[in-house]
């Protein structure tokens, strides 16, 4: 019997999983069975990460606004800046007030203020 060549199918898989792991080191970027792991791994790593991704810059901005409003002097906290927020239907994401945090303090203290002088307007006519 006359010897059967092989297809090109299976060489053009692991070329393309070869392609994927270039950049790893070691044995993970040449042999074919750790690369299998190793991007099975990778992948999941980043599917993992992108909602963590998120997570984290969420918990970063709130840091930030915190540390702003704390500094301002006015016994105001993060929770109540946002808990008066809502309350007045400013719709102002974390991911804004975080800019204007780091880029302009001012405008988030006149912010703060603003709102700190209409809950007080609104608690005292609500004495009466």
């Amino acid at each position: 019997m006359t010897r059967i060549r092989r297809g090109y199918i299976a060489r053009r898989r692991r070329t393309k999983m070869r392609l994927f792991a270039s950049s790893f080191r070691g044995a993970h970027s040449r042999l074919t069975r750790t690369i299998i792991q190793q991007k099975i791994r990778a992948l999941v790593s980043a599917h993992r990460n992108r909602d963590r991704k998120k997570r984290d810059f969420r918990r970063l901005w709130i840091t930030r606004i915190n540390a702003v409003i704390r500094g301002s002097g006015v016994s105001y906290t993060y929770s109540r800046l946002m808990h008066n927020l809502y309350k007045e239907q400013l719709l102002l994401n974390r991911k804004i007030l975080a800019q204007i945090a780091i880029s302009n303090r001012n405008c988030l203290y006149m912010i703060s203020n603003e709102i700190i002088k209409r809950g007080d307007w609104k608690e005292s006519t609500k004495l009466f």
